[in-house]
């Protein structure tokens, strides 16, 4: 199956100044965001990945961060999905983080996420982390499988999201319970990466920012039939695959 690298949009106005944007529209990237969201693009561009589709949130911190993406890609397919974009936080929208910490629901939403539900406001709608979940999931399985029919089992295509969303999604590749998704860190800009497979989804690479990504090639992980190599298997830069001066390899 496909290998999805899901991007972080880089850092943003909201995110410094210490806001919930949630839905909010018109928050774009700050000077270091979009220098975030642009060494994504290179590290993908080196690592001479042949990204089949580029597929981001529509809030415009998102579609920001895929423009920059893109710019280092050459051509690629691109689109926006509801599913993917932020959890509609409802009464929360657009308040400080600073006062949020006081409201009874903070604490759910830390400990028992999976309980969590927003309040609703005339402005903007909301949601529970579980809907977030399972629409994000949703939307990943759906896009993956358009993926693997348009591009077959190699390809690699890239999710542009937000935090809460791909901490959601994976929590579930890593087979923990939604209330253990805290435990993630999805920093802005960040790479994180799942191959999904005909048994189990693999995390191949989790909070990675903007590292290289030579090593999560498609045809460096695990087979389709979902299959782990007992034993842990040769990782993914085998020693015989290092330069000989590369004390590492005597280690």
């Amino acid at each position: 199956m496909p290998t999805v690298l899901f991007v972080r949009h880089g850092r943003s106005s909201a995110n410094t100044g210490g806001v919930l944007a949630g839905w909010t529209p018109g928050v774009f990237l700050d000077e270091t965001g979009e220098a975030q969201a642009s060494r994504v693009g290179a590290a993908i561009a080196a690592a001479e990945l042949q990204v089949a589709e580029l597929v981001s949130s529509p809030l415009d911190r998102c579609v920001q961060t895929a423009d920059l993406i893109a710019g280092h890609l050459g051509t690629v397919t691109r689109s926006v999905h509801p599913g993917l974009g932020e959890c509609r936080y409802g009464a929360w929208t657009g308040r400080r983080i600073t006062d949020l910490v006081s409201d009874p629901l903070w604490k759910v939403v830390q400990d028992r996420p999976s309980e969590a539900r927003f309040p609703p406001s005339d402005a903007y709608e909301a949601e529970s982390l579980s809907d977030v979940q399972e629409r994000a999931l949703r939307t990943v399985r759906e896009t993956d499988a358009h993926v693997l029919e348009r591009h077959g089992p190699d390809a690699v295509w890239v999710a542009v999201s937000h935090g809460d969303v791909i901490k959601a999604v994976l929590a579930d590749a890593a087979g923990a319970h939604l209330d253990d998704f805290q435990r993630f860190v999805v920093d802005p800009g960040s790479v994180s990466v799942v191959r999904y497979t005909s048994r189990k989804p693999f995390l191949l690479r989790l909070n990675d920012i903007a590292g290289d990504l030579h090593a999560i090639r498609p045809a460096a992980g695990p087979g389709v039939d979902g299959d782990a190599e007992v034993g842990g298997g040769a990782g993914r830069a085998a020693a015989a695959d290092l330069p000989d001066e590369d004390p590492s390899v005597l280690d």
